[in-house]
C-alpha cells in the first residue's frame, strides 16, 4: 500500500537534460555526425547518453534480459501488439544508416526514415517538442552502442489498425508538431521543467486519460487515467483529491520522483520501473526543475475521491469492513499502523491517504494483490517493500481488507466487490 501512486505507462518514461545549449555545440555535434560514429565527440556522447537514459528508451527498446536497445519488446495495446525496433547501429536491421536530419525527423515528425506513419506507442507528441541539439546528442549515443544484427518484429494489429493510413485521421486530431516554446513569463527554472515533463519525459501519456481512439484531450492533461492494458490508475496530478502536487512541497515532489520515496508516499507499479531505469540518474537541477513545473499545474478536474455511488447494501458493507478490520490488525497493522498512521518514510500511512481513496480502487487492490517494493535507487538503495496476499487472500477477503482502508480513519472511499478484485487478480501474472 502506499501513500501515493504516482504509476505512469508500462511503455516509455521520463525526461531530458538541459535545454539552453549553444550553438557551438549544435555545430559540432553536426559536424561530427556527419563523419560517422566513431567521430562523435565524447561529451557530445556522453550527454545522449544522459539524454536516452533520462528518456527512459530501455524501457521499450530493450527486453529484460536481453541486449541494450535491440528492440522487440511487445507492447500490448487495445488494438493489438506492437512490438519495438531495433535502435543499435546495425546497418541493416537498426539505424545504422539512419542520418541525424532522418532521426530528428522521425523526433519531430512522427514518420520513419522511410516516410510512414508511426504508431503513437511512440510518443512523438511528445518528443516533437525536443530541441535538434538534444536530438543529435540522442542519436550520437545510440551510434556508440553495441551493434545488435536482429530483425524487427512485425507488429500484430487487428484490422483496420494494422491500416496506417488511418493514423493521418489521428494524427490531425491529437497531434502538434512543434518544438518547445519557452513560456517569457515563467522562469527559466520552471521552463527547464516544462521542457522535460512535455518533451521526452511525455508524462502526460500515463497521466491523462485515453480515449477509445487511443487519443487523449490536451484540455484534461494531467488529470489522470487507467493506463490501458496495464491495469494501474495514473492519478490525477491536478487534483489534491488524488495525487495533485499543489500541496506538496519541492523536495517531497522531487524525492518521489529522484528516490522513489519521500514523506508523502512512494512509487510502485509502472512508475517505480519509470524511476527506477530514467529518474534517478536525473541531475538534482532537472529533478527540482521538473517538480517546481509539475507544483505549479493548476488544480482542477473532478474529485477524485471514492465519495460518491455506491450499490452495496449497507448491511453488505458492514460485513466486509468487520472482516477488513480482522485481516488488517493480523496482516497489516505491524507496519502500517494501527490507526492507519504509518511510519514515515519506510511504511506509508494509510490513513488520509489521497490514493486509497480515489474514484478508482485498482491500485490499491494491486497493492494487496501483488504487494510491491519501492524501487532501488541511488539515493534509496535498500527499499522497504510489501509483500503479495494473492495466495493467502480470496477475493472476498481482499475486496474486505481494502473496503476497511478506503472507509477506516475519517477516509472517504467507497467499498469494493471480490469481483473487483477478482478481475484483478489475473494482473498479478504481469
Amino acid at each position: 500500500m502506499t501513500e501515493s501512486f504516482l504509476p505512469a505507462i508500462l511503455s516509455l518514461s521520463r525526461a531530458l537534460t538541459r535545454a539552453g545549449v549553444g550553438l557551438a555545440l549544435a555545430a559540432s555535434s553536426a559536424l561530427a555526425l556527419a563523419q560517422g560514429p566513431a567521430a562523435a565527440p565524447s561529451d557530445i556522447v556522453k550527454r545522449g547518453e544522459y539524454l536516452a537514459r533520462a528518456g527512459d528508451c530501455i524501457a521499450c527498446h530493450t527486453q529484460p534480459g536481453d541486449k541494450l536497445f535491440a528492440g522487440g519488446r511487445a507492447m500490448p495495446t487495445p488494438f493489438g501488439t506492437l512490438y519495438s525496433p531495433n535502435i543499435t547501429p546495425d546497418n541493416e536491421t537498426g539505424v545504422g544508416q539512419w542520418t541525424a536530419d532522418e532521426f530528428y525527423r522521425m523526433m519531430h515528425t512522427g514518420r520513419s526514415r522511410d516516410g510512414s506513419l508511426l504508431y503513437p506507442a511512440m510518443p512523438y507528441g511528445a518528443y516533437t517538442k525536443v530541441t535538434r541539439v538534444d536530438s543529435d546528442a540522442i542519436f550520437a549515443y545510440l551510434r556508440s552502442v553495441p551493434t545488435v544484427h536482429q530483425p524487427n518484429r512485425p507488429h500484430e494489429l487487428r484490422f483496420p489498425y494494422n491500416n496506417r493510413e488511418l493514423l493521418l485521421g489521428w494524427r490531425t486530431l491529437y497531434f502538434r508538431e512543434g518544438e518547445y516554446q519557452a513560456e517569457p513569463t515563467r522562469s527559466v527554472e520552471w521552463n527547464r521543467g516544462a521542457y522535460l515533463v512535455q518533451g521526452l519525459g511525455h508524462c502526460s501519456m500515463c497521466h491523462t486519460a485515453i480515449n477509445a481512439l487511443g487519443g487523449s484531450s490536451e484540455s484534461r492533461a494531467f488529470e489522470g487515467g487507467l493506463i490501458p492494458m496495464q491495469d494501474w490508475y495514473a492519478p490525477s496530478l491536478t487534483s489534491n483529491k488524488e495525487a495533485g502536487l499543489g500541496d506538496w512541497s519541492i523536495a517531497d515532489i522531487s524525492d518521489l520522483l529522484q528516490k522513489g520515496v519521500s514523506n508523502r508516499g512512494a512509487v510502485y507499479g509502472p512508475m517505480a520501473e519509470v524511476v527506477y531505469d530514467s529518474l534517478q540518474y536525473l541531475s538534482d537541477d532537472d529533478v527540482r526543475a521538473m517538480a517546481v513545473y509539475l507544483k505549479s499545474l493548476p488544480q482542477h478536474g473532478g474529485d477524485g475521491s471514492g465519495k460518491g455511488k455506491s450499490t452495496m447494501s449497507g448491511e453488505e458493507r458492514e460485513l466486509l469492513v468487520r472482516l477488513g478490520s480482522k485481516i488488517y490488525d493480523a496482516q497489516c497493522a505491524t507496519c502500517h499502523g494501527k490507526r492507519g498512521e504509518g511510519k514515515l518514510p519506510d511504511f506509508p500511512p494509510l490513513a488520509d491517504n489521497q490514493s486509497i481513496q480515489m474514484t478508482s480502487a485498482v491500485n490499491p487492490i494491486r497493492m494487496v494483490l501483488n504487494g510491491g517494493y519501492a524501487p532501488g535507487t541511488i539515493k534509496n538503495p535498500s527499499p522497504y517493500g510489501m509483500p503479495p496476499f494473492a495466495q493467502s487472500l480470496s477475493d472476498e477477503e481482499v475486496a474486505a481488507v481494502v473496503t476497511f482502508i478506503r472507509t477506516a480513519w475519517g477516509n472517504r472511499g467507497t467499498p469494493v466487490t471480490a469481483k473487483d478484485a477478482n478481475a484483478l487478480r489475473s494482473a498479478t501474472l504481469y
